[in-house]
């Protein structure tokens, strides 16, 4: 190995075609480029542990012989407009992500790259768009709950097991497991999460080509200043959510000037 070149380790590198042995001796070189990049080995290793711990609840379940396991979460549930989304996602146990968490904690340009790979690499994944509408007839909570169900009996029959972020469903025909913050300790939770938040982001980003007034592509419907500001100035689109607050206790017209 002490005639390796930098661009020769770099490459081993990105393949992940180094042994432990050929580290610890790559250790002693004095160049400060291979110096450099045995740091970046360290930080990757450290990175696939951590996503590695994200599989604990899978890896559980697949001791009691069960294999296709999905995670279910939602995007859009706080929001004054637009739908809430649902998403499941069936991975390949213990597959490596790079950099996986929970959606929010995620930059728009890492959680676009993981997302990509998720579409590449899922076994299944499945969505629900419930609209504003619907949400305002039966409410937000149980807009989700329909979501959820939506997609995870979309997954039959190959679905044994589903992880879900927090909210715990009943009538399930399979065993399933509701997790406090699932999103950052489960892998697929994680990936359901980043592809609910991914696809409602676009679809936010769509509607406001046609209110534009509202600031949707920025604030993804939230309540921020902004778009309180628009709403008492503009009235309330079709898209947003008549039973949220502010909204509701506004004066403000069914449609917007």
């Amino acid at each position: 190995m002490e005639k390796i070149t930098s661009a020769q380790l770099a490459e081993l590198i990105n393949l992940d075609k180094l042994t432990s042995d050929q580290i610890d001796e790559l250790r002693n070189d004095p160049r400060s480029t291979i110096s450099k990049l045995i740091k970046k080995w360290d930080k990757l290793q450290l990175e696939k542990a951590r996503v590695q711990t994200l599989y604990h609840y899978e890896f559980q379940l697949k001791k009691k012989g069960i294999n296709f396991i999905a995670g279910v979460d939602e995007a859009g549930r706080g929001p004054l407009a637009g739908p809430v989304v649902v998403a499941s996602v069936i991975l390949p146990l213990g597959i490596h992500i790079p950099y996986i968490n929970d959606s929010k904690k995620l930059s728009q340009n890492r959680r676009e790259t993981i997302y990509q790979f998720i579409l590449d690499h899922a076994i299944k994944i499945k969505r629900a768009v419930i609209s504003e509408k619907v949400i305002d007839e039966i409410n937000i909570y149980q807009a989700t709950i329909q979501g959820m169900y939506q997609v995870i009996d979309e997954l039959q029959p190959q679905v044994e097991a589903v992880l879900i972020d927090a909210v715990k469903l009943d009538k399930l025909a399979v065993p399933s497991i509701s997790i406090i913050k699932g999103d950052a300790l489960s892998a697929s939770i994680a990936a359901a999460s980043i592809v609910a938040k991914v696809e409602r982001d676009r679809l936010m980003d769509q509607i406001d080509k046609k209110y534009p007034m509202y600031g949707f592509a920025k604030n993804k419907g939230y309540g921020t200043a902004e778009h309180i500001q628009a709403i008492q100035t503009y009235g309330a689109c079709e898209f947003h959510r008549r039973t949220f607050e502010p909204i509701k206790s506004l004066e403000v017209s069914n449609q917007c000037r």
